[in-house]
């Protein structure tokens, strides 16, 4: 497994711009599968993004509801892996967990390394 440092949450209004940046240890970062989650008050962790490490390498997957604003990227040789969020809106409001998986996947279930969330705050 890889350990999961999520970083640059905060507070902007709607229609603002945030960048998350999740910081991975380990020798296999380039090997997971990568994504982002979250986690809204009384509501179930959610899937936002993924991005691949498979056969379709680089392939990347998004939530209906952020697809299109949201972009996720990863920097293996800096064994990082980002959420630019943009045009952001109130409902985008939770705490965002990084996450990482061996298979390829976008099921919440299937990831086994996680960070310890960071709280992303929309004010309209």
């Amino acid at each position: 497994q890889v350990q999961l440092v999520e970083s640059g949450g905060g507070v902007v209004q709607a229609g603002g711009s945030l960048r998350l940046s999740c910081a991975a240890s380990g020798r296999t970062f380039s090997s997971y599968t990568m994504g982002w989650f979250r986690q809204a008050p009384g509501k179930e962790r959610e899937f936002v993004a993924v991005i691949s490490w498979s056969r379709r390498r680089g392939s990347t997957y998004y939530a209906d509801s952020v697809k299109g604003r949201f972009t996720i990227s990863r920097d293996n040789a800096k064994n990082t892996v980002y959420l630019q969020m943009n045009s952001l809106k109130p409902e985008d409001t939770a705490v965002y967990y990084c996450a990482g998986s061996g298979l390829d996947t976008t099921l919440v279930g299937d990831f086994g390394s996680w960070g310890q969330g960071t709280q992303v705050t929309v004010s309209s």
